[in-house]
């Protein structure tokens, strides 16, 4: 997507019919629009369809407000459509979550700061104080919620009130060492990304790589997913993995991770700020 463009973003996902791409094809033009992207996926299985589309809106007849009425009315609902409109002159508005580690955070920050990423970012929430400068550097809102057991439902409660007041419209867990409520998570389903190491369920607890290193594997690797009450089972978006060795050591291995760590959150960031994620029951559809 070019920040130059005016565009609209439509992705559909229903069960497979003869005729779908035709008739979205069809809607566009008749409007007077300039389809600028094209990608689409059937799942021959389950009978399900998948579709993303981006036109130009500089010619479109039709007003960004009156766009997502008039495609219900005259084609979703005839194909029993679900469907999201979006929008590309409209920064998404990211808010950060983070504990102890700032790599990922780093990376985010840099990301935004040199305008890669067509985004707005409002605020950082942290249960620790450690990266109250980096905000302070970055000029973004820095607010320390701590997290116990007999605060959790009071401080989710501050964090939504938060995010609400300021449009937020994704949370990345930038190495955000708390697990949400299922409470939380409703409030904006398939709008959280976590990231984390790959050594899931073998190497569970504080110190995987100190595990993995034990047992002398071969890989490591990253996953970034979208946060459900299943913890770290969400909708996978991004995974890769880094060869390692018997020479390295347990740093190289949490120095290596962490590389990685950071490149996978970064990539299903974009992906999601692209609208190039779909997510159906538990799986992600990834558009090119």
């Amino acid at each position: 997507m070019s920040h130059n463009k005016n565009e609209a973003i439509l992705l559909i996902h229903c069960d497979d019919k003869p005729g779908i791409i035709a008739a979205v094809t069809k809607y566009v033009a008749e409007h007077k629009g300039n389809i600028l992207d094209l990608d689409q996926h059937t799942d021959s299985a389950n009978k399900k369809f998948y579709m993303r589309v981006s036109w130009d809106l500089d010619q479109f007849d039709l007003n960004p407000p009156e766009i997502g009425l008039d495609f219900e009315q005259t084609l979703a609902s005839r194909f029993d459509m679900n469907w999201s409109l979006s929008f590309s002159n409209k920064p998404q508005r990211i808010a950060i979550f983070v504990s102890k580690q700032l790599h990922c955070l780093y990376d985010i920050l840099s990301r935004w700061q040199t305008k890669e990423w067509n985004v707005e970012i409002p605020l950082i929430i942290s249960n620790h104080q450690d990266a109250s400068d980096v905000a302070e550097k970055f000029g973004i809102e820095y607010h320390y919620l701590p997290i116990t057991k007999e605060n959790k439902a009071e401080q989710e409660q501050k964090q939504l009130e938060l995010l609400n007041s300021k449009g937020v419209d994704l949370i990345v867990l930038a190495r955000y060492m708390q697990i949400l409520s299922g409470t939380f998570i409703k409030q904006f389903k398939d709008n959280i990304i976590n990231i984390h190491h790959s050594f899931l369920p073998a190497f569970p607890g504080a110190r995987p790589y100190h595990s993995a290193y034990d047992r002398g594997v071969k890989i490591i690797g990253a996953t970034s997913h979208y946060v459900t009450e299943d913890l770290d089972e969400g909708p996978i978006i991004e995974q890769d993995i880094v060869h390692v060795t018997h020479r390295d050591s347990v740093d190289d291995l949490v120095r290596k991770g962490r590389d990685l760590e950071t490149l996978v959150l970064s990539r299903a960031v974009w992906k999601h700020i692209q609208r190039k994620t779909l997510v159906a029951a538990n799986r992600t559809i990834i558009f090119n």
